[in-house]
């Protein structure tokens, strides 16, 4: 089947291109297959996105932008630590409910990397610059995006590959919360844990400084203390 009507190119070449990678691997779908069922010509496929990469790209975010959409739409709670929790769930939902967009990012045939991708990480380094501000994080922030994200993504494709080895419905919630008791602490406490204590203050004073730098200090002073406080954090 071809498309018609009112879509204009672009929106024929990724509609065709999803249907067709929602049955096979990126490495099955060849940019010919995708340029019949479109039915448009080859050299408009690679105008619009320069090769498969970039379309394949392309199917990515165009796959994403509606469970982005509601990640940028969400208000933060007063806690930024439930706020990782409900992101992990989010994304796990999102995974299971859209399995082949979702292979699809994490694809050796996706050389150029998605937009969506780069925008979910920076979201939820967003979230951890609140946490490192309220003396939340035993981490740096761009340490706990990079464990929290690894272990998120990793929990979705084992379960989106090896259904039958996770079965247990309670496998994403234990192994969240698992991550997350090694980035964060509880909001009660009072003073940093003893063998954590320098630092969490360093992470802390960090971030706030990220969030409202001094004017007293110059662009040069900013940044060498970043830079010191960056080294602190990661003892």
């Amino acid at each position: 089947m071809s498309y018609g009507g009112g879509m204009d190119a672009r929106e024929k070449i990724l509609e065709a291109a999803t249907e067709l990678l929602a049955g096979a691997s990126a490495a099955d779908v060849s940019t010919r297959a995708v340029c019949e069922k479109a039915g448009v010509g080859a050299p408009m496929l690679y105008r619009l996105f320069g090769d498969k990469a970039g379309l394949l790209a392309a199917v990515v975010d165009r796959g994403f932008e509606r469970y982005l959409a509601s990640k940028r739409a969400a208000r933060p709670s007063e806690d930024p630590v439930e706020d990782l929790k409900s992101g992990w769930d989010n994304h796990i939902r999102f995974a299971l409910e859209h399995p082949s967009h979702y292979r699809l990012m994490y694809s050796p045939e996706l050389t150029v990397p998605p937009a969506a991708a780069q925008e979910a990480h920076d979201l939820l380094h967003g979230i951890l610059e609140r946490c490192a501000a309220e003396g939340r994080l035993t981490v740096p922030p761009a340490l706990a995006t990079q464990m929290i994200m690894s272990a998120n993504v990793g929990a979705a494709l084992s379960m989106l590959t090896r259904p039958e080895q996770y079965t247990d419905p309670t496998f994403s919630q234990r192994l969240r919360d698992a991550v997350l008791d090694a980035v964060t602490r509880p909001a009660d406490t009072d003073l940093p844990r003893k063998d954590h204590s320098v630092p969490v203050a360093a992470a802390t004073l960090a971030a706030r400084l990220r969030a409202d730098l001094p004017p007293a200090l110059t662009t040069a002073e900013s940044a060498l203390l970043q830079q010191w406080l960056d080294k602190l954090s990661e003892r």
